[in-house]
């Protein structure tokens, strides 16, 4: 087998296993989005503590305070605006999941651009507050980043 059949084969499992992520990324913000929408009118704060006591959480550990202090602050227009921009998210990131399942040129750049651009902003949070979770995040966008740089230059030549 030629180096180019074997290059454009490990090039096509690469690209489904981005596409796979960009799915499943996807279809968390979608589930993000609708989740959204069922509080809508709701006191936030109240049901996810409802829920935490269902599951026998300890309202009065540190995290889960503070995350019933800050759902305190979300009120519909919050969860509106959360709601159209994670199905804005969504709807990108399934086109590049579609476009890439494809082996489209136009997703390779589309995924190329969407992903670089939200890296400053990746860096920042990473800078700002150090966690193994976002240093992986941005490690693994950069890695798919360039990736696809790579493959798109293989391809012109």
């Amino acid at each position: 087998m030629s180096a180019k059949k074997r290059s454009r084969r490990h090039g096509g499992a690469a690209l489904l296993v981005i596409a796979f992520f960009k799915f499943i990324k996807g279809a968390a913000l979608i589930a993000l989005a609708f989740g959204a929408l069922s509080f809508l009118h709701k006191d936030v704060a109240s049901e996810v503590e409802h829920w935490l006591d269902q599951l026998r959480v300890d309202p009065n550990n540190e995290f889960i305070g503070a995350l019933l202090s800050k759902l305190q602050l979300v009120h519909t227009k919050e969860l509106k605006e959360l709601s159209v921009l994670g199905a804005g998210y969504a709807a990108l990131f399934l086109t590049e999941g579609t476009g890439l399942l494809f082996r489209k040129r136009w997703a390779e750049w589309l995924t190329i651009v969407a992903t670089s651009s939200l890296m400053p902003f990746e860096v920042y949070e990473l800078v700002k507050e150090f966690t193994a979770v976002r240093l992986l995040a941005l490690l693994v966008n950069a890695a798919v980043v360039l990736y696809l740089i790579y493959l798109v230059r293989q391809k012109e030549t």
